[in-house]
């Protein structure tokens, strides 16, 4: 089995213009968002080993927050983890998947989990 690097941020809830009914359209609806992003696993990590061996854990959060276009409306969810996706793939070289996982908290009604995880392999 080869070694990996995922890189995890889970469970973060952001506000997002979604959604196609029209009790969904023009208010922004919250989401829970995780996003896994496997890197390319460097040979060793030492104690003293720096950042740069491997990747911020807020470029993920900044992916599914502030990187998103200002005002725009993702019809689906799957646009949004889409453009998590290639935000991550386009920012560094070094990442070789990126997984997104988001889940639509307003439509739940006994608490369950109702949405979809998205995988990007760099091509």
């Amino acid at each position: 089995m080869a070694d990996s690097l995922i890189l995890e941020v889970a469970d973060l809830e952001h506000d997002v213009l979604t959604g196609i009914y029209s009790e969904e359209t023009g208010k922004p609806q919250p989401l829970r968002i995780t996003i896994q992003a496997k890197l390319k696993v460097a040979d060793r990590y030492d104690p003293d080993t720096p950042l740069e061996a491997s990747k911020n854990y807020m470029d993920l959060k900044f992916a599914a927050t502030e990187a998103l276009p200002e005002g725009v409306h993702f019809k689906l969810i799957e646009a949004l983890a889409d453009h998590i996706c290639e935000t991550l793939l386009v920012q560094d070289d070094r990442i070789e998947a990126v997984t997104v996982k988001i889940v639509k908290l307003a439509i739940a009604e006994a608490n369950e989990k109702i949405g979809i995880t998205l995988t990007r392999e760099r091509r």
